[in-house]
């Protein structure tokens, strides 16, 4: 099993980081993890295209983390003959979503079927809610969602991902909290949105030092990875995005507080999960 880093960024365009997205490969299977500003350029990118994506988990309904569902939804239904439909997991108010998304694509959908006549339907978007529990099982990927703290966004939730004998946890936006922890318990690699909020605070604004109370600090990822025993820690949409040549400095933070091995990834970089091989 992969993990592709298809977006590193936060909400603030980077030149360099994509908006927040992660790629789940695993025996030829794709499954993508929020789908944010950019995300299906780095997904050609990442040699993948649209009509390859399984299933995709929306971790919560920040504007940041599903600005390009429309893209992926017109996508793969314009480049499929036919397209399969899309299946999507989300936490509850996902399906709301997804139907005010198909209402706002409307018109472009009632184009293109007028203008193609092998375009016989509308796209198909299936739509999963989960409050926690098993998302979905069979004899190669195990999904389980747990509830995560990212008030006053909520519901919120995180995925663990496990096959092939290893197992990834995308934790989205959140503090720490019990489910979460529950979650990354002995997972290979932990995925966690992270801020510095040293750095914030010498920013006298308020709007930007309201993320402090609502996302992990680096210092409380590391905790709670080892809090859970987990084997990797990923820094992930930084809060300030770390300037070229300092991504040592929040590993360094990190490592102070965690004894296993941290990383502060690039767009496109590619981590494995699971046993060496």
């Amino acid at each position: 099993m992969d993990l592709v880093m298809t977006g590193t960024g936060s909400p603030l365009p980077s030149p360099d980081r994509a908006g927040p997205s992660q790629l789940v490969q695993v025996g030829g299977r794709n499954l993508l993890i929020d789908c944010g500003r950019g995300c299906l350029m780095r997904l050609a990118g990442a040699a993948t295209g649209p009509a390859a994506i399984e299933r995709l988990l929306l971790t919560h309904l920040h504007s940041d983390h599903i600005t390009d569902v429309n893209d992926l939804v017109t996508t793969r239904w314009i480049t499929g003959f036919p397209a399969a439909p899309l299946p999507v997991v989300g936490p509850v108010g996902t399906a709301a979503f997804i139907a005010d998304t198909l209402t706002m694509l409307g018109r472009d959908i009632g184009w293109r079927m007028a203008h193609h006549d092998d375009l016989e339907a509308p796209p198909g978007v299936p739509v999963q809610e989960t409050a926690g529990g098993l998302v979905f099982e069979d004899d190669v990927v195990r999904i389980v969602a747990a509830p995560t703290e990212h008030r006053p966004v909520h519901p919120t939730v995180g995925y663990r991902i496990e096959a092939e004998g290893g197992s990834v946890v995308l934790a989205g936006d959140t503090i720490p909290c019990p489910a979460l922890d529950e979650l990354c318990a002995g997972a290979d690699v932990y995925v966690q949105t992270v801020i510095r909020d040293d750095l914030i605070r010498q920013v006298p604004v308020a709007r930007l030092n309201d993320v402090i109370d609502y996302h992990s600090s680096v210092i409380d990822a590391a905790q709670t990875a080892a809090r859970a025993g987990v084997g990797t820690l990923v820094l992930n949409h930084c809060v300030p995005t770390p300037a070229p040549g300092t991504e040592g400095e929040w590993i360094a933070i990190a490592a102070e507080h965690f004894d296993g091995e941290v990383l502060l990834p690039a767009d496109l970089d590619r981590i494995h999960v699971g046993p060496a091989g």
